[in-house]
């Protein structure tokens, strides 16, 4: 990696030479400029990471060259540097954007830490950045948020099914967003233009969702005054979503399998047989299997709802994707609350990752939309975390090896390793170890 580029601009060619030698010294390329105008000039070359301006310079001074910075390279941190340095200009200069403000003369340890807090803030801006644009392409492309290997197979499959008529069974642990991807699936079907009806099994009664799935006719029950459609009714043509399917009772599991088979039913106290075209999507957080073998679930409602299975991942096992998530969720609720936020510390992002997420994607939109009210600067910090996460430990990442330990060896704990940080996932463990997935697979046979 290139070391940064430091744009020291100061009429005083003793300021210029010292603090260059200083800089140099920690191993950062300087440019001197001995005015304002010949540092503008540099800057628009392009190439520079962070601006010293010295505030009082003939012809361009150092607020002048701070407001033209910000306009030619709004990326570059600028610090200004003061002999006869006030209040008054210390808070003129941040108003206009600078970093920080040092008063000449100022030690070389002082000049170092701010040209480091000046660059570390750089790079967070620019990393904020990076996930607002790879947020943008996401978003574009549909809604579910996601870079890794998990999810883009998950997201892969959802393409291939989607323009099918095929009954999808979607697994997943609460909060992974079950619902957003049958809305997917319907999205990228035939159907599009039709309504998707989602119902949540487990939030209704028995006697309730059953009127609910198939309707009622008027006196069918008391304070039936009037016939009404059930959601099968109100979503032919597109496609309807069982959530929690697994909470059905046997009753309601026999007269879904009959939709399924016949694709018609009787609405609640009706004698009139109605024909729907429905797509079937069911979702559930249980494992349907495991209900069969217990005879709490129809083995013939099982298989006719899963033709095709889409297993949801937790959250835990892409945490590649929890900063994308993060700045999704900051960038809807700062937006709801009127909050000029840009994104995260590093720290924030550390914690965010380390955390392991057992409510999933749910928990951390809320966890987000809290820190978002809280946050007390233009970036959310530790301090505006819930303290379960701002607590979490991070995995650990050293692999111990003695010395003398065979090469080859080493290379196999290395990969046994970091497949068990990625659990399992070779693909992921290929790209951390910089070597190609068939590789994995050739030295685990091996």
């Amino acid at each position: 990696m290139a070391e940064p580029t430091i744009l020291v601009a100061d009429d005083e060619a003793g300021v210029r030479e010292s603090v260059g030698r200083a800089l140099q010294r920690e191993g950062f390329r300087v440019v001197p400029a001995e005015d304002g105008q010949a540092a503008l000039d540099a800057l628009r070359r392009g190439g520079v990471d962070l601006l010293l301006a010295d505030l009082r310079m003939p012809g361009l001074d150092g607020l002048e060259l701070l407001r033209a910075a910000k306009l030619i390279a709004p990326e570059v941190e600028v610090i200004v540097l003061s002999g006869h340095g006030t209040v008054e200009e210390a808070v003129a200069a941040m108003k206009e954007g600078a970093h920080d403000f040092l008063t000449k003369p100022f030690e070389r340890a002082q000049l170092v830490r701010a040209v480091r807090r000046a660059l570390a803030h750089r790079a967070l801006v620019l990393e904020n950045r990076g996930l607002q644009r790879r947020l943008d392409e996401l978003v574009g492309a549909g809604e579910i948020i996601g870079e890794s290997p998990a999810i883009q197979q998950v997201l892969g499959l959802v393409r291939r099914v989607a323009p099918t008529s095929a009954t999808v069974l979607i697994q997943g642990e609460s909060g992974t967003g079950k619902e957003l991807l049958a809305r997917a699936l319907h999205e990228g079907s035939p159907r599009r233009g039709r309504p998707f009806i989602p119902v949540n099994c487990a939030a209704l009664p028995e006697t309730l969702l059953e009127s609910e799935l198939f309707g009622y006719e008027r006196g069918a029950f008391t304070g039936a005054q009037a016939r009404k459609e059930g959601r099968f009714e109100l979503a032919d043509g597109g496609t309807l979503l069982l959530d929690e399917v697994g909470d059905l009772s046997a009753a309601t599991q026999a007269k879904l399998l009959r939709v399924l088979q016949e694709g018609e039913f009787e609405r609640v106290g009706g004698t009139k047989t109605l024909k729907v075209d429905v797509r079937m999507v069911a979702a559930t957080n249980q494992d349907l299997a495991a209900l069969v073998k217990e005879r709490r679930f129809r083995e013939d409602l099982y298989y006719r709802l899963n033709v095709i299975t889409i297993e949801i991942p937790p959250l835990r096992e892409r945490a590649e994707d929890i900063p994308l998530l993060a700045q999704h969720f900051l960038r809807r609720y700062a937006a709801r609350n009127r909050r000029e936020i840009r994104g995260f510390t590093e720290a924030a992002l550390a914690r965010l990752r380390a955390y392991p997420w057992p409510g999933n994607v749910r928990e951390l939109e809320n966890a987000v939309e809290r820190a978002v009210i809280l946050a007390r600067g233009e970036l959310i910090d530790l301090a505006d975390l819930t303290p379960a996460v701002a607590q979490a430990e991070p995995p650990s990442r050293v692999v111990p090896i003695p010395i003398g330990m065979p090469l080859d060896e080493v290379e196999q704990r290395l990969i046994e390793e970091t497949l068990r940080l990625t659990k399992g996932n070779k693909e992921l463990a290929a790209k951390l170890l910089g070597i190609a997935s068939r590789t994995i697979y050739r030295k685990l046979k091996e």
